[in-house]
């Protein structure tokens, strides 16, 4: 299942696989939106490591804190701030601050999302898909937006849900401006956004059927896939979906 479509690795090494440098991301900066937990977290952690300084938020203080926190204990360099990013002076406060503090913006992930339904598509309701497409899709354009004139130079990642036709509509337009457009999609991934999924045994033991690993993901798997996207070893990469479900059997 995908979080509306989005975002592998844990196995063992292979022998002679190029390691991407630990400095490949120094001297950016990164926003990664929802990224005080799960995938977001990973996603500024892997960033973090490869020298980008991460800019973390979330909708409460208390959760960037701790983030802010964690990630300083990894020797990151991290700003946070709180951040609705369905609120527009939200995003231009998180924007701005970025600006301020760091001096310009390299690489957006915009991994907020929500899914206030689980069930029968059919039984939902005109007030759940108002929400998604706001949250999932509407905000993390209106996000793009926001940021684009402040990349002129450097990678640009856009990591989110139910963007497949956006991701490539916006890569050749943004290739001129020497900015990436790419889209992650995850199958399912161990975070508390996929836990009715994942808590289940029945249906994961369904679920396990499709895939070839048979397990589900870690955050940090999918960190470590965001963070290759927004590097230089990624630098002939635009416009793609990368899909990382453990080989699942449906493709987009």
């Amino acid at each position: 299942m995908f979080r509306s479509v989005f975002r592998c690795l844990r196995t063992n090494p292979v022998a002679g696989q190029r390691t991407m440098s630990q400095s490949s991301l120094a001297g950016k900066v990164a926003i990664v939106t929802a990224s005080t937990d799960g995938i977001g977290l990973a996603a500024a952690q892997a960033l973090g490591k490869r020298g980008a300084h991460v800019v973390v938020s979330s909708r409460r203080q208390a959760n960037v804190d701790k983030a802010v926190a964690l990630l300083k204990s990894q020797s990151i360099q991290v700003t946070g701030t709180t951040c609705n990013v369905g609120k527009e002076e939200d995003r231009e406060k998180l924007v701005q601050m970025t600006l301020d503090q760091c001096g310009g913006i390299d690489i957006l992930v915009s991994n907020a999302a929500v899914n206030p339904f689980f069930g029968n598509i059919m039984d939902s309701t005109e007030d759940v898909w108002d929400k998604i497409l706001s949250i999932n899709v509407k905000s993390s354009f209106l996000m793009t937006k926001l940021v684009v004139p402040h990349m002129a130079l450097g990678p640009y990642s856009v990591s989110k849900t139910a963007l497949l036709g956006l991701t490539r509509a916006l890569a050749p337009e943004l290739a001129d401006s020497n900015i990436r457009v790419n889209c992650v999609a995850p199958g399912v991934i161990k975070t508390r956004f996929s836990s009715a999924l994942w808590s289940n045994e029945d249906i994961m033991d369904e679920f396990k059927k499709q895939l070839s690993i048979k397990r589900i993901g870690e955050p940090e798997e999918i960190g470590g896939v965001i963070a290759f996207l927004c590097s230089e070893e990624a630098s002939y990469i635009t416009g793609e979906t990368i899909t990382v479900t453990g080989g699942m059997a449906c493709r987009l």
